[in-house]
């Protein structure tokens, strides 16, 4: 089948529903046009007369419907793609995490993905270095806003150099020929201490500063680095990093004096790495850019200030366990480990956080959702007591795939198996306290068969999702 999207749902009461379309049909065209993707279908639905071009069990048929204002199509699709899986990257990144992967890994792992429908559709960042003249008048035509584009460096051979790619375009150029069209763009910069910091950060703010309302936000991350690195670069110092943060946060302070908003934002990673105070959450201006990693860990505080005023008062006698042990990455771990402090003041309840070093990656890489399971096993058997009644709370974010994987394809199951103790999965200390009251439903018991259960959201960053 060619160019077809396969329908994996139908929404009752739905336009797909109304005129009889069906779970495993393939929609090849919609009003006559044929469609690449969910976005097409989206596009060329959006009228009160449809034609859909149907192929079922090998037959191709027309099916007519009329649509009402604001009635939903209804079509849920197996992927989000129906041309290719995605479109690949062209750029050799010096800090991009497929080039510096562990070897003998999984397949998609290793797939550089840089595709500017996924930008639109799930909020991944793109260079927007691979498009041809049909990408650039078809994001013009359906206004594909708001897009995520990495930038890196605005002057051209600084970029070029973050992307190794010297044929890559003037992304100032392209950002303004989107701000004519009205496309609006969420824009990062993955700072390399020597390499595009210092005066070229500072003019690469600039210039996106030049292009607001159209350009939103800059948010500006610190390079990460495994031990596979092979071009020579090295993470920030203390020192280095408490640099940028001066300088983003008087870029800030300037912004936020003419436009009311801070515009340029730093990732969690400068604060941890700093020891310096987060941002409040009306510092982000009501942007949603969590999965980028900001404004992750003040949301993570936000939410126990909450649950302390609201549900964790005296001991919890209602409690399944009597003790927990908290795992997260070295990143992390102060920030989850004076939260456990409080919890286990208030209830009496002892929380153990414990700190796992990434050995699969380098303990160069401190976060949580690049934990191996492995490192997980290897780290807790000598802590875990199998007549212990602690429940093993992992991050839910280490296993955020498809399949419940980790990145070396252990699941929560084999990490519960091998340790001999249940395990629950966690975003917040909410889900803590379900996992010790019985109510977290992403329980991994190793007494039990497995259990189907969805540990993966909708959305977000991993490619493997949609491949």
């Amino acid at each position: 089948m060619i160019n077809a999207g396969i329908i994996k749902a139908v929404e009752p009461g739905s336009v797909a529903a109304q005129v009889g379309l069906r779970p495993g049909d393939g929609v090849i065209a919609i009003n006559g046009n044929t469609l690449l993707d969910v976005i097409d279908a989206q596009y060329y639905a959006a009228e009160s007369v449809l034609r859909f071009s149907v192929e079922r069990d090998g037959v191709v048929m027309t099916l007519d419907a009329h649509r009402d204002f604001g009635q939903a199509l209804g079509i849920e699709f197996e992927h989000p793609t129906f041309d290719i899986d995605i479109r690949r990257c062209n750029n050799l990144c010096p800090f991009c995490f497929v080039l510096q992967n562990a070897p003998r890994m999984r397949r998609t792992l290793y797939i550089k993905d840089d595709d500017y429908r996924y930008s639109f559709l799930f909020g991944h960042f793109v260079t927007l270095t691979n498009l041809l003249d049909h990408d650039w008048a078809r994001i013009a035509e359906q206004h594909l806003s708001p897009l995520y584009v990495s930038v890196h460096a605005t002057d051209l051979e600084v970029r070029r150099k973050c992307l190794r790619n010297p044929s890559s375009g003037d992304i100032l150029a392209q950002l303004r020929w989107l701000a004519g069209r009205g496309i609006q763009m969420h824009t990062q910069l993955v700072i390399t201490p020597g390499l595009n910091d210092g005066e070229i950060l500072s003019k690469s703010i600039r210039e996106l500063a030049a292009l607001y309302p159209s350009v939103l936000s800059i948010s500006v991350v610190p390079v990460g680095l495994t031990k596979h690195h092979k071009y020579g670069h090295r993470p920030h110092t203390r020192a280095e990093a408490n640099e940028v943060i001066d300088l983003v946060q008087a870029w800030q302070t300037d912004f936020r004096a003419q436009h009311g908003v801070g515009f340029a934002y730093l990732t969690d990673e400068w604060y941890l790495i700093t020891d310096r105070p987060l941002p409040r959450k009306r510092d982000y201006d009501g942007l949603s850019l969590q999965e980028n990693g900001l404004g992750m860990v003040r949301d993570f505080v936000n939410e126990w200030q909450r649950l302390k005023r609201a549900e964790v008062r005296g001991s919890l006698s209602n409690s399944k366990h009597k003790s927990a042990i908290l795992v997260t990455a070295t990143l992390f771990a102060p920030t989850l480990a004076k939260a456990a402090r409080e919890f286990t003041a208030r209830t009496g309840i002892p929380l153990q956080v414990v700190a796992v070093r990434n050995e699969g990656l380098g303990e160069t890489i401190t976060v949580a959702g690049l934990l191996h399971g492995n490192d997980i096993i290897a780290q807790l058997a000598p802590i875990v007591k199998p007549e212990d009644d602690a429940i093993v709370i992992l991050p839910r974010i280490t296993f955020d795939h498809p399949d419940g994987i980790a990145l070396d394809d252990v699941s929560p199951m084999t990490i519960a198996r091998a340790l001999g103790r249940p395990v629950a999965l966690a975003d917040w200390m909410g889900d803590v306290l379900d996992a010790l009251t019985g109510k977290n439903k992403l329980v991994f018991d190793p007494t039990v068969p497995d259990l189907d259960i969805p540990i993966v959201r909708e959305g977000g960053w991993a490619v493997e999702k949609y491949l």
